[in-house]
């Protein structure tokens, strides 16, 4: 007689299963982390809310892998801990926040029922909400405050923990697919709030291992910043191993992106990201053996813009760099980019950027930033790096400029973490930081620089050109997959099939005729030769203009323009 199994029933957790619960939900938004980075609302080939989520999860859970604890309370307090540390991009700080308020919820509690869970939702909710100064409906705050409620409602009716997770997620499943009816711009972009499905994600793996169905997971090496990979002028990310850094573009036909990805970390690829779509893919990886990844490369298509990086020697280059440097602030442009320089480190002020783009970081270097954190689109650092960063200066007063709009809100969390007098100049892009740090004067105390520095800012408009991943149509404007696209200030602004006709049109959008100075920062696909012969078009129509081409090296986009 075939045995009948009921549902599992439990009343009370403690903090191991606390901790069991909380590993299977990262190891679930691991596992869908790529799906969830193609939410963009944008086609633009850099979403990364699925990564930054899963590199916060897996920080929030590396410290109590291997703990005995039994107190629910103390295990959730050292997830909340970490979690704040690890947090990478807007949607890795919201997730650190509700685990805060998971943590306070279940504080000196030794194990916790039904009722406890929902109280300690509540509070995520609203701790949630407070971090964001302006909270938008149809995003993951809405998300976390739904389940939340449903949550209570359960406990309320005396349900048991497992049937109260399952009101939660399917709660969280109801409330993301929502999202598109609250917030019209993801409505246009054909997609849920990517935030919102990272959290019903993790929240699905926890039911799943209440119900006895998880699975254990160790957390993915991860680059994690000390004092000892810090140098000024740099913030150094150094890998578990070394080996050759391999970037290169995939074309071919029925390309998948999940598949070639999982087939490089299997072949040993390390910090392996993998983007695009079924026809072209950009491939990143670290590996011992670049050979064997090329290879299965050239089985799948063509390889276009390869390049191969030593990690060994680009180490020994950077030390003996770092030893080099001296002490006197560059002028602006290629050759201040070139002498690679940082200020005295008496400073009475540091400054602190996030850059991607090695012709980036030349440049802030040039202009005496005092510590450069790597990161940008696809790889926000997580707010333990920038605190590193921050201490390693010399300065008791330091200024962040985030130079991402993902990067912003991890950056504002540092003034609390540190003894150090912090101020976050609210930059969005490479070249408003440049601006500002070029506004940046030795001599005048810190509330003048960052009014300065804010001011000169926000006179930068920014444009950027990269490659649709995918057809959408948003506010009357039709994009194909594969389009070349332009957004002004991070918003999609034109897109077609030409690269000359959309710098045209971008250019047109943004007035430039209102402006003096043109500066065309070209991409690490991009030559020098191609971007001086758009320089010259550009010039031939809008002949008072100054343009100057600077090497940016930033990945993904072919251009960035700024304009003054």
């Amino acid at each position: 007689m075939q045995r009948i199994s009921r549902p599992r029933r439990i009343s009370v957790l403690d903090g191991q299963d606390l901790k069991k619960a909380m590993i299977a939900g990262a190891a679930w938004l691991e596992e869908r982390r790529e799906s969830i980075n193609a939410l963009n609302v944008f086609p633009v080939p850099d979403g990364d809310t699925g990564s930054n989520m899963s590199a916060t999860m897996q920080a929030a859970i590396r410290g109590i892998i291997d703990s005995q604890e039994r107190a629910a309370g103390v295990i959730a307090a050292r997830i909340a801990h970490d979690a704040l540390l690890g947090a990478r991009g807007n949607s890795g700080v919201i997730l650190s926040q509700v685990l805060r308020g998971l943590a306070q919820g279940l504080e000196k509690k030794q194990t916790f029922t039904s009722l406890d869970l929902a109280n300690a939702l509540m509070e995520a909710s609203r701790l949630a909400s407070r971090a964001v100064i302006k909270p938008v409906e149809g995003t993951i705050l809405t998300v976390v405050r739904d389940c939340a409620e449903a949550a209570l409602a359960s406990a309320q009716r005396g349900d048991d923990l497992v049937t109260l997770m399952h009101e939660v997620v399917t709660a969280a499943r109801q409330s993301v697919a929502r999202t598109p009816e609250l917030l019209p711009i993801l409505k246009q972009a054909g997609v849920v709030d990517a935030g919102g499905q990272g959290l019903c994600v993790i929240l699905e793996g926890i039911w799943h291992a209440l119900r006895g169905e998880g699975r254990e997971a160790r957390p993915f090496s991860s680059a994690a910043t000390s004092e000892a990979t810090l140098r000024r002028g740099r913030v150094n990310v150094e890998e578990e191993q070394y080996g050759y850094e391999v970037v290169f573009l995939l074309r071919g036909e029925n390309l998948d992106v999940e598949r070639i990805r999982q087939a490089i970390i299997d072949m040993g690829g390390v910090s392996t990201v993998v983007a695009g779509d079924e026809k072209l893919l950009k491939v990143h990886t670290h590996t011992q053996w670049p050979g064997k990844i090329l290879d299965y490369g050239v089985s799948l298509g063509s390889l276009l813009d390869i390049n191969i990086e030593n990690l060994q020697e680009q180490s020994l280059a950077y030390a003996a760099e770092s030893r080099a440097e001296h002490e006197q602030a560059a002028g602006r442009g290629q050759d201040a980019a070139a002498a690679s320089q940082a200020p005295a480190p008496s400073a009475p002020i540091a400054t602190v950027a996030v850059v991607s783009g090695s012709g980036f970081e030349k440049v802030y270097c040039g202009l005496g930033v005092s510590a450069i954190v790597p990161g940008g689109q696809t790889m926000n650092p997580s707010i333990e790096e920038l605190l590193a960063a921050v201490n390693s200066v010399e300065a008791e007063q330091v200024i962040i400029l985030p130079n991402n709009s993902n990067v912003i809100l991890s950056a504002q969390q540092i003034p609390r973490l540190t003894s150090k007098q912090v101020e976050v100049i609210p930059t969005e892009t490479l070249p408003q930081g440049i601006a500002a740090l070029m506004s940046f004067n030795y001599s005048a105390d810190l509330a003048t620089n960052v009014q300065s520095m804010s001011a000169a800012a926000r006179r930068i408009q920014t444009a950027e050109i990269t490659t649709a991943v995918r057809a959408v149509q948003i506010d009357g404007l039709r994009v194909r997959e594969g389009d070349i696209i332009g957004l002004i200030n991070g918003n999609l602004a034109v897109a077609g099939s030409s690269l000359d006709g959309v710098i045209h049109d971008l250019l047109q959008r943004m007035h430039v005729e209102r402006y003096e100075l043109l500066t065309i920062y070209y991409g690490e696909g991009t030559s020098e030769t191609h971007a001086q012969e758009t320089a010259a078009r550009i010039k031939q129509t809008y002949s008072h203009l100054e343009v100057e081409v600077v090497d940016g090296g930033q990945p993904y986009y072919t251009y960035i323009f700024s304009v003054e």
